[in-house]
């Protein structure tokens, strides 16, 4: 069970997240964006209208100074990006943030990538959209060669260098998911990540999309391996819903589980009133 941090206060992520060390969560869940252009010229592509779910002042703190924050002040919670937006980004300087956040962390950051959707935004960052799926790709494979210590180099289409070396070296491979339902996207689940980021679907959409990545990975050879799901569903609320949501694949529920209790879900107070009581009316139970 994973809780989302998405919209909530940036204050409250340290003793949310001493909270749920203590009472069963598996992970805290961490969005990303950079900047909300007042203009967004490319739609959303998530809902009907192509427009954000969230407004400008949304806040979007910085994911890996957020989980060396909250590693600090817990033990054995997890730390996962949903999504983290990898093609916007150097790849050097990304696997060095992570890599250190996995390092200091006692290796409990999971990675969520995506491909991103805004334009907007790559042109802020200097980043090139096109192709941004197969960049991405090359990506992931220039930073498991970093994070794995050593002298690497690394000789693609997007990506070139002599051998050299990241330091600290990770103790653990690092956990990647991805993102998306595009076939492109559902593609890069069956030959190269770890597992899948869903969007917001109901159960039987789950259960066609885990579906079709299990076909994916068994055209890439890739059947036996494990597969983490994590998913956020539209229609099961309660323990009977999350076990029909196991039986279809998913190994990880991501919620917001504040927002099933009455206390004001924008205090510090009652978000983590809503961890300690979905932690004893579900978690426990599970």
């Amino acid at each position: 069970f994973c809780y989302s941090l998405a919209f909530s206060d940036p204050t409250h992520f340290v003793d949310l997240a001493r909270t749920a060390d203590t009472c069963g969560w598996d992970s805290a869940v961490l969005s990303d964006h950079v900047v909300h252009p007042e203009k967004i010229r490319t739609p959303y592509p998530y809902t009907p209208d192509g427009k954000p779910r969230w407004e400008a002042p949304a806040p979007w703190p910085d994911p890996w100074v957020a989980v060396g924050a909250m590693a600090a002040a817990t033990t054995r919670l997890r730390f996962l990006t949903s999504i983290f937006v990898l093609p916007m980004r150097n790849p050097f300087l990304a696997a060095k943030a992570i890599g250190t956040a996995a390092v200091l962390s006692g290796n409990r950051v999971t990675l969520g990538i995506g491909a991103g959707w805004m334009e907007d935004e790559f042109e802020l960052l200097g980043q090139s959209f096109r192709r941004r799926g197969k960049r991405m790709d090359e990506m992931v494979e220039v930073m498991r060669k970093l994070w794995a210590g050593g002298m690497q180099e690394h000789h693609g289409e997007f990506y070139d260098f002599e051998r050299l070396q990241m330091s600290p070296a990770v103790e653990e491979p690092i956990p990647l998911l991805s993102g998306g339902i595009s076939p492109a996207a559902l593609r890069r689940v069956g030959r190269l990540t770890d597992g899948w980021l869903s969007d917001l679907h109901s159960t039987e959409e789950l259960r066609g999309l885990i579906g079709k990545i299990r076909e994916e990975r068994e055209q890439a050879g890739r059947a036996d391996a494990p597969l983490q799901v994590v998913a956020s569903c539209n229609d099961a609320f309660d323990v009977d819903g999350y076990r029909r949501l196991e039986d279809v694949g998913v190994t990880h529920l991501l919620t917001m589980p504040w927002v099933f209790y009455p206390a004001d879900h924008s205090t510090l107070e009652g978000k983590r009133d809503g961890l300690r009581r979905f932690a004893d009316d579900v978690i426990a139970r599970m």
